[in-house]
């Protein structure tokens, strides 16, 4: 299992780098051969579920996401939202927080703990590192793009 934090500063208001981050079909354009559906009827809410699935070929996993907590920017407070990862593959959750930054920046917190099954801890080291390149990625992504 591993565990890692992201942290940005963007330039946009609160309520625009949260719309980009939360908008879960966006994730999939993003991370490289991966594609997410969601599973509920819009809006995002709390229980609103969607799949990332990655993978080509035969080597396909979906990771499974369920939001648990679900609290947009208001004005100046921060948003909030906490997804528990319910895949056979990968378990875990992810929270994003968007908050007031310096200057009328938002700025973005991004915590997740991942667990990969049947892959063994020798690999923690080499899993945190890639899944902190990729959803760094991701995420500088993410805010670039409207």
């Amino acid at each position: 299992m591993v565990t890692f934090l992201l942290e940005r500063t963007a330039p946009l208001p609160l309520d625009e780098a949260w719309r980009r981050l939360t908008e879960w079909p966006r994730h999939g354009t993003v991370v490289p051969l991966t594609r997410v559906t969601v599973l509920t009827p819009p809006p995002t809410r709390e229980g609103t579920v969607f799949v990332a699935r990655s993978g080509i070929g035969p080597l396909v996993f979906d990771d499974r996401m369920e939001v648990t907590v679900w609290r947009p920017p208001t004005d100046d407070e921060a948003g909030f939202v906490r997804l528990v990862k319910r895949g056979r593959v990968i378990r875990g959750w992810a929270e994003i927080e968007v908050r007031p930054g310096p200057g009328g920046r938002s700025r973005v917190v991004w915590r997740e703990e991942l667990d990969v099954r049947l892959l063994p801890g020798v690999f923690d080291r080499l899993l945190a590192g890639a899944a902190r390149r990729v959803f760094g990625r991701a995420a500088n992504r993410l805010l670039r793009r409207p």
